[in-house]
């Protein structure tokens, strides 16, 4: 299976690598006010596609770190829960003790 895994990521980067070789004519970015940037069509597709991929991270950052908390609070509650179910299961095992005998 890793062979295979080896074998598909080679074509995937040969694959990308043509890409790269077929699209590296100039193009020029224009902003606001008159700014522009020129550089190959490969590097402005791969400095989008990482800004998306930053963006994207940023974005699922509070969601994350919310299941992050969540998940460290059940644990303590499964935590607490277990000691109880031990506790009880130790009481459960052992012979009561008697009340205090009173003599008539």
């Amino acid at each position: 299976m890793k062979f295979l895994s080896k074998i598909f990521w080679m074509i995937v980067f040969v694959a990308f690598f043509g890409f790269a070789l077929k699209n590296d004519q100039i193009v020029t970015l224009n902003y606001f006010w008159g700014y522009q940037t020129t550089a190959p069509l490969v590097i402005m597709l791969l400095g989008f596609f990482v800004a998306g991929a930053v963006f994207c991270l940023i974005g699922m950052a509070p969601m994350v770190f919310r299941h992050r908390r969540d998940i460290s609070r059940h644990k303590k509650t499964i935590a607490e829960i277990e000691k109880e179910r031990e506790a009880a299961q130790l009481a459960a095992t052992q012979a009561p003790t008697p009340d205090a005998v009173r003599n008539p």
